[in-house]
């Protein structure tokens, strides 16, 4: 069996340097240090945290007066800032740089008096967060369909902006879509969702054209994971999302002669391995990596936590 990896897979930037926050965060101050929901997406990575003491918690009630906070990468509303503000709580904010840059676009079209359409998952993390940074008027949608029922203020006061994790060819649909029925709206191109996101959603595409089936390691709450499933998918590929090789169903990769394996962007390398060493024994394996982009962006630490060097 060919098992065939796609490159890029696995951690981003904006993962690593949170995980690394929380790291550095129990480093310097001690355990135990408290997280706002999950750091990323991945089970495994938080229990990995967990055991070096951190503590994650749904709500900043449930943090003790005086102890570190950390914000997970996918960003948190104004009002979760000002809540650890009136509590004294010292926060580390581990939001992804990129998150943040949807946040200040989407509050400077706010400021510009414009209703902001907001393309995302209901529900998702990091769009709690941003509906809850941009002052002014924010409409959810997810899909082109949605378009036509947008009942807003003054159609030619409009911006749009998105979630960094969505699939970049459902988002140009939805932007279509707003710029048909809206023509003067204005917001970012497409090629402002995350790199990250981007570069692993075409391994995937080139993934699937390889094989005969594709497993994406990553969380069921992984929003990029679930794209990378329904890309390959696309391709007119079987595809099935594991969070470790403790998911994978034999039956699944049965007579195949070519396996392609990829990870969303909160999944580590490890896991991958894992699922390598599981598929050995089933068949023998040849495992090869295909070309792409390799990934050389670093975030900078937050100041609390940076290298002298930095």
């Amino acid at each position: 069996m060919r098992v065939v990896l796609a490159q890029p897979r696995g951690f981003c930037a904006g993962v690593e340097r949170a995980i690394e926050i929380v790291e550095r965060a129990i480093e310097k101050y001690g355990p135990p240090v408290y997280v706002r929901h999950e750091i990323v997406h991945n089970r495994h990575v938080v229990e990995r945290l967990r055991a070096k003491g951190a503590v994650f918690v749904d709500d900043l009630a449930e943090i003790p007066p005086g102890s570190v906070t950390i914000f997970s990468a996918h960003g948190v509303a104004s009002a979760v800032e000002d809540e650890a503000e009136s509590r004294d709580l010292p926060v580390i904010d581990a939001t992804c740089p990129l998150v943040s840059k949807v946040h200040s676009e989407g509050q400077r079209y706010a400021n510009q008096d414009r209703e902001i359409i907001l393309i995302g998952h209901a529900g998702h993390p990091e769009i709690e967060g941003t509906m809850g940074r941009i002052t002014g008027k924010v409409h959810l949608i997810s899909k082109a369909s949605e378009v036509a029922q947008l009942n807003v203020g003054n159609p030619n006061r409009l911006a749009y902006i998105t979630q960094t994790t969505l699939s970049v060819d459902d988002t140009r649909a939805v932007i279509d879509a707003l710029r048909a029925r809206f023509p003067s709206i204005v917001g970012p191109d497409t090629k402002d969702i995350c790199y990250a996101t981007q570069n692993r959603q075409h391994a995937a595409r080139e993934l699937a054209m390889e094989v005969d089936v594709v497993l994406v390691v990553g969380a069921a709450n992984s929003s990029n994971s679930n794209r990378l499933r329904e890309i390959a998918v696309e391709q007119g590929v079987p595809a099935y999302l594991i969070a470790d090789a403790d998911s994978l169903d034999p039956a699944w990769v049965k007579g195949a002669k070519a396996v392609g394996l990829t990870a969303g962007a909160s999944a580590p390398e490890d896991l991958v391995q894992a699922v390598i060493d599981r598929l050995a024994t089933i068949e023998k394996v040849e495992v090869e990596t295909l070309p792409g982009i390799t990934e050389n962006v670093r975030f900078r630490m937050p100041a609390k936590l940076a290298d002298p060097v930095e």
